[in-house]
């Protein structure tokens, strides 16, 4: 009866630790016309198992295809997988590595590409892959996201803790990958910015909320940046984070505050602690959907 949870728990964490070291997939997203050539990158110097590169094709209503094997030493095909477009695909040699290429691309080319490979440690052989280049094949233009960043309405500041909302809107493709930055008052290098990070996807716009541990020392200012296939785009506004006052108890609303504004604040109180549990438990459920499906391959 233990015997197949222990299984699962077994897998499970083969799965989250190959999740921790990933292989690098320098493009979120491609956009190409039809007929037009692409090609995909993957550094796989983490891949110190074999010299075999594997590729995947993920579809939005289909599930994971494997398509293409290949020999990262010689950047040659060593195998072909049953694929209905296997014979489009081809490897050309290029100064980062061996890159996946399509020369004549086609609308049922639109996916999301994935590479992996295994890697080995002291004691276990485990798969890493890549982070995915989704495949957008269209003739809009590139287009740059609008980036803004504004604190998020919260009361987490009485408590010590502050979070940034940042939202890119208005591009295509509408893949943006987030990333903060700060630096103390004063001071000029901006440095990665630490800090539990949540996503929010909707049509047209994309948000992050960034969740920040308040330091009683330092005031920092937040940065915003957002990564997309037109360019990094940075947000043209800066947030400032000020140093908790730890000696200060929270202060208090005055008692004579109208009824009617309270339960205004009350009731937007509840509105944000709902979304951040949706948040936190839709990105639960990604987590656990991912690891089950890694857990899935290994076993297969």
């Amino acid at each position: 009866m233990l015997f197949l949870p222990a299984a699962a728990l077994c897998c499970l964490c083969s799965a989250l630790v190959a999740m921790a070291a990933q292989l690098i997939q320098d493009d979120l997203t491609l956009t190409r016309r039809v007929d037009g050539d692409v090609s995909f990158s993957c550094r796989t110097d983490q891949c110190d198992y074999s010299n075999n590169v594997y590729w995947l094709q993920k579809k939005d209503t289909e599930t994971f295809r494997l398509f293409l094997r290949i020999d990262k030493s010689s950047c040659t095909i060593a195998h072909r997988y049953d694929h209905p477009q296997k014979d489009d695909f081809s490897v050309v040699n290029k100064t980062n590595g061996c890159e996946l290429k399509i020369q004549k691309v086609k609308l049922l080319h639109s996916a999301t590409y994935y590479c992996y490979c295994s890697k080995k440690d002291t004691r276990y052989r485990y798969l890493i892959f890549g982070s995915g280049t989704k495949l957008f094949v269209s003739g809009e233009q590139v287009v740059k996201p609008v980036v803004s960043v504004y604190p998020a309405a919260s009361r987490a500041h009485l408590e010590g803790n502050s979070s940034l909302l940042c939202v890119a809107s208005a591009m295509f493709p509408p893949l943006v990958r987030f990333s903060w930055n700060r630096r103390k008052e004063n001071e000029e290098e901006w440095l990665p910015a630490e800090g539990e990070q949540l996503e929010l996807r909707e049509s047209g716009r994309t948000a992050a909320i960034l969740l920040v541990d308040g330091d009683a020392l330092y005031t920092y200012k937040y940065r915003c940046s957002v990564q997309h296939e037109g360019g990094t785009v940075e947000a043209q506004t800066e947030q400032e984070v000020p140093a908790p006052a730890a000696s200060c108890p929270p202060e208090r609303e005055p008692a004579d505050l109208p009824a009617l504004q309270q339960a205004d604040l009350s009731f937007q109180s509840q509105c944000r602690v709902k979304l951040l549990c949706v948040l936190y438990t839709v990105l639960i459920v990604k987590s656990l959907v991912y690891c089950c499906g890694l857990s899935l391959l290994m076993i297969l």
